[in-house]
């Protein structure tokens, strides 16, 4: 299964990280469905229930729009079937934030998306799994190998985070050049629309599709997340013009092209939201390890981005009242530079391919 992730981009950033092919092989940047950036909060443990961004085909939206057009959406993790009958969406008596790739054909909350072409690409900087102990889980963190010049972002700052809603403006329609930063897992899913039957607000929902895990991750679990490998797999999931269903159910396959480290059981609470819950350790001896090649890509953001283009890290699990207040400040305030712990001293060892 697949029940916590890290998205951690500002809006701007993951225009620029999600760039995509058409049908021509042109690459285009995509851009916010109307009112979406507002709704994402960069997260370093994000959790069913939570705002994701995601990447689909600019026809849902508008039908006068290519297939191959793209913009990204902020939808709520966890599908709502379209004929749900609920006035409360949280009223759901089971779980759809994961869908086995094996039952999308036998499931009518699955099957109806997936035949009207209602497939989408779930963007994060990874995922986390827990490895089945004798009395515990240890966590890790999966992501993409990392290219040297990716990078990954650092929301939290000694100066106060803003939002730069730029793209949504149009300023910035003409920075073209390539992405270098941290390289984005792309997730297949499924999503859907409700409304409630008294009438209100249209919900946007998505599933992640899961299989067999690769290989290399199944001493950690059986299962893991649909991913699609290169620009050209992520163009024929979202295409539902050019390639149907059936045949785009052929790109559902287990992924060896991953990496992955131990963190901390800070994840385990979905309240922690720091960067604590990316950072390498030990679980022999509860250490911070020495950096590898991918996660040494993270330091030299902190050299080179702007945090004044960053959102504040995902509140929507803080607690309320005056003792949640308190967290949340706890949380929010720097903890130290991203750099320090990846420099740590500790154990030789180093993550897994």
């Amino acid at each position: 299964m697949c029940g916590r992730t890290a998205c951690t981009l500002a809006p701007d950033e993951l225009s620029r990280a999600s760039r995509y092919r058409d049908r021509k092989g042109q690459r285009h940047r995509p851009r916010w469905k109307d009112g979406d950036s507002d709704k994402y909060r960069p997260s370093y443990n994000k959790s069913p229930q939570s705002f994701s961004p995601v990447l689909l085909s600019n026809r849902h939206f508008n039908k006068d729009a290519p297939v191959d057009e793209c913009v990204l959406a902020a939808m709520r993790w966890g599908l709502v079937p379209a004929w749900f009958k609920e006035n409360d969406p949280n009223k759901m008596q089971y779980n759809t934030s994961n869908c086995r790739s094996e039952s999308l054909l036998e499931k009518k909350s699955y099957k109806d998306p997936l035949l009207k072409g209602q497939r989408c690409v779930i963007l994060a900087d990874g995922f986390y799994e827990w490895r089945r102990l004798e009395k515990e889980k240890q966590p890790f963190f999966i992501y993409f190998p990392q290219s040297q010049g990716g990078q990954v972002p650092n929301p939290q700052s000694t100066q106060e985070p803003k939002c730069d809603q730029s793209l949504e403006q149009g300023e910035n329609d003409q920075d073209d050049s390539d992405w270098t930063g941290w390289r984005l897992l792309t997730i297949a899913g499924l999503f859907d629309s409700w409304t409630p039957p008294g009438g209100g607000e249209l919900l946007y929902t998505y599933t992640v599709i899961t299989v067999d895990a690769s290989p290399n991750l199944q001493s950690i679990h059986d299962r893991m997340p649909a991913l699609l490998d290169g620009e050209d797999e992520v163009r024929r999931w979202l295409d539902f013009g050019e390639v149907k269903s059936l045949e785009a159910m052929k790109l559902l396959q287990p992924k060896s092209s991953l990496t992955f480290h131990p963190v901390s059981s800070l994840v385990n609470n979905s309240r922690n939201n720091s960067q604590e819950c990316l950072q390498p350790v030990d679980p022999t001896i509860k250490k911070t390890i020495q950096p590898t090649a991918s996660s040494k890509m993270m330091m030299s953001w902190l050299k080179t981005a702007s945090p004044t283009k960053r959102k504040n890290p995902d509140e929507e699990t803080t607690a309320k009242g005056p003792e949640g207040k308190l967290a949340a400040e706890k949380q929010t305030k720097p903890t130290g530079s991203l750099q320090q712990w990846l420099l740590g001293t500790g154990s030789s060892k180093k993550p897994k391919t």
